[in-house]
Formats: structure tokens, sequence, C-alpha cells
């Protein structure tokens, strides 16, 4: 009866060891394991195979060299991996059953993917422009009841920043971003003056603010993920739109940013008419992801505009707005936003049929590699600060007590560019 049993035990082991094979595939455990198993078969052929091998008085090595031989065997085999999801944002309380454990294990994984996509989320926002009012007097209007057009799954607090490929006509899409301390900058802007957006002119107006109709428009504000001369990130933009309109959103969400180290979404859409080189104006759009839009949330669209100056958004050329007073000198340079630049003094006029218009054109000459002049260019200076500024009233300033002077000056009084206003 016992040789009964201990010959039931051993074909269940040889049965287990040929059944490995079949559960983890040839691999070199279980062909260790296959070996044990035949090794271990109470058949006669088998046991004759021992005795040849082993003397009577060595019966026990028999079975400690199987018994190692599976050892090393399980040692042997392929683990099997679960694959946990990394989810990086504290989720909520669980059921203790497995049912709830593999439902909540699954929309993990489905949230790691999104999470993955955020950056590359850069589709045009849903703006119809015919819907949007034309520009009266403000800088800006509001969107969608000032509400951003962000979804739950895009609410990471991960600092990123993703800027769209340029189009076939050179112009820059959506620019889209999670600012966080960790990407802002520590130091001045560099130059950006090498870079020529679409619809690009150096054009001066005695009715503009410092006198320059452009500027090189950061879609992403420097202060906020420090881009300098990043072309899929600038845009020809009236000093209007950057001073007026962009840099005091610019300043709400980095002044937030600092102050909290929280995260916020933000995203910037040029809108483009058609073929035009110049955008109509940008759609810009931010949300404070740790305390869910009480910080920061808005959705609001900045016209491309300037008081004073009538704008072709084709090709961003330019012409004094006429109002019906007398006329007014003002001294204009242009410069072609392709690669040779042109430099034409005019004396345009509000009224169009002076007979000093006939003059506008002559005398026009190319000048390779012109820089923009910002000697003359006029720059604030508050009561006790170390820096200049494009505004009177930037950040603490106060206005009252700011003096204006060309930037010629200030940089020879030591001051830099104050990083948030330019």
């Amino acid at each position: 009866m016992k040789e009964k049993t201990k010959k039931v035990l051993l074909w269940m082991f040889v049965a287990f060891c040929f059944t490995a094979v079949l559960v983890y595939g040839l691999n070199l455990g279980s062909i260790l394991i296959l070996l044990c198993g035949i090794a271990a078969m109470p058949i006669e052929p088998v046991r004759n195979l021992w005795k040849k091998l082993l003397p009577d008085k060595l019966k026990w090595a028999k079975k400690t060299s199987i018994a190692i031989l599976f050892f090393v065997a399980v040692m042997c085999l392929p683990t099997v991996e679960t694959d946990l999801p990394d989810n990086p944002t504290v989720q909520t309380e669980q059921g203790d059953n497995q049912k709830e454990d593999s439902v909540s294990e699954k929309e993990d994984s489905e949230k790691d993917s999104e999470v993955e996509e955020k950056p590359d989320n850069l589709q045009q926002s849903v703006v119809d422009l015919s819907t949007v009012a034309e520009y009266s007097s403000e800088p800006y209007i509001e969107l969608s009841g000032n509400h951003p057009n962000f979804s739950a799954k895009e609410l990471v607090n991960k600092s990123f920043e993703k800027y769209s490929e340029l189009d076939g006509l050179g112009r820059c899409g959506v620019a889209y971003a999670c600012i966080g301390k960790d990407i802002m900058p520590t130091e001045e802007r560099g130059s950006i003056g090498q870079v020529k957006p679409t619809g690009w002119h150096l054009v001066k107006y005695d009715v503009v603010d410092g006198n320059y109709l452009y500027n090189r428009c950061h879609l992403i504000g420097y202060q906020l993920a420090g881009e300098n001369a990043n072309t899929k990130n600038l845009i020809t933009g009236t000093r209007y739109l950057n001073v007026e309109g962009m840099l005091p959103f610019e300043n709400k969400v980095a002044d937030y940013v600092e102050k909290t180290g929280n995260h916020v979404l933000y995203r910037v859409t040029p809108f483009f008419e058609g073929d035009n080189l110049l955008a109509n104006g940008v759609q810009i759009e931010a949300y404070s992801v740790e305390d869910m839009g009480e910080g920061i949330c808005f959705n609001v669209y900045v016209y491309n505009v300037q008081p004073g100056v009538t704008i072709d958004y084709a090709t961003g050329e330019s012409k004094l707005t006429d109002t019906g007073s007398a006329n007014t000198d003002v001294s204009i340079t242009i410069v072609s936003s392709g690669n040779s630049e042109t430099s034409e003094e005019t004396t345009p006029s509000n009224d169009t049929n002076n007979s000093n218009n006939n003059s506008s054109n002559d005398g026009a000459s190319q000048t390779p590699d012109i820089q923009e002049p910002v000697d003359s260019t006029m720059v604030w200076k508050s009561a006790t600060g170390s820096k200049y500024h494009c505004v009177s009233d930037c950040g603490n300033m106060n206005p009252d007590k700011a003096r204006q002077l060309t930037k010629e000056e200030a940089e020879a009084q030591g001051l830099e560019p104050c990083s948030k206003c330019y």
C-alpha cells in the first residue's frame, strides 16, 4: 500500500512537471522542470538508468539531485509582471471588493494615458470671429462667460509647454502650457530682434506709445515660460495688443504662480483670417489647477489693433486713420518680413488727397540687415527702481512718480529691462 501511494505521488509530480511546459512555454525553467518529471517517472527504463548512474549506497542522491534540479528550474521560470498605473493624482476612496479595485485600476490607467497626451493638445479653439464684436474701446472682451474651455482630464499639476509647428505661410499656431515656477525664467530675457514673424514691418507713428507700431509678441509671455527667440511663440502684434491687452493677464498669472507655487493651465490661440499674415487677435485661456480656478480663471479675446492706426491684416501694412483732423507728419520706417529688408522714409497724411503723398514711395532704398533702432524708444523709470519699463504702472510702480526717458539714456544709467513688461 505504501509503495502504491508513493507511485501515485510520483505520477502527480510528473504530471505537474509536464503541465509547467504548457503554462510557461518553452524556456530554460520549463525545460529543467520537464527533465525533473522524466527523472522521477516510476517506470522500469528510468529506474535502470538510475541504477547504472548511482550505486546502491548512493540511492539518496537521486532524490537530492531531482530536488536541486527542480529548485533551479523554478528560479529560472519567467515571472508574470502586473502592470500598475503610475497615477500622479490623488485617487478618491476605493471600495474593498475586487470588482471595484479592478474598475479603479482601469480608470487610473486611462487617466495616465490621457495625461501623457496633454502637451499635444494643440487644437484650434472653437471661436467664431464673426460673432466677436468689433473693437470699440477696450483691448479685450470676455468669451464664454470668461470660463476657459479646458476639460477636467487636462488639469494636471505638472509643468509643460508645447508649441504648434508653423503653417505653410510661416504663421504661429496654438501655444499650450502648464505654467509652474520650475519653467519660469530666472534671468533677463535675451535678444529676439533676429525674429521676423509673418506680417512684420518696422513702423513708427507718433500716436503710438513708444512710437513703434509693432512688437514681437510672445504667445506665452517670457516671464511665464522663459522662451526667448522661439519662432513658434512669436507673432507680430501691435504695441496696444502687447502692453494693454496681453501683459496684464500675463502679470496676473506670473504673480499668482510666484505667490502660491501652484500651476496654471495656459493656452493662447492666434486667429488669422484666410491667408492673412497678421493675426486679428489672440484668445487667452487660463485656469489655476490646484485650487480649481479660484485663483486664476479667464477666457478672453484680445484685439490686435492700434488706436489711431488702420492696419491691413493681409500684409501687415498700415497707415494713420483718417479722422478728418489736420494733417500730422510722422516718420515711418518699414522693414519687410522676408529675407531682404527695405527702409522707406515717407510722409503720410490723414488727407489721402493731399499732394504731399505723391512722394511717399520716392527714394526707397534697399538696406540689408537693418536692425530695429532702439536708441530713441521711450521707456519709463520708477522713482527708485533699477530697471526700465515699457509702461508707467508696471507691477508696484507709482505712475505719478515714474519718469520717461529714451532707452539709450536708461541703459547709459545702468538700468536693465524689466522682465515682466519686456
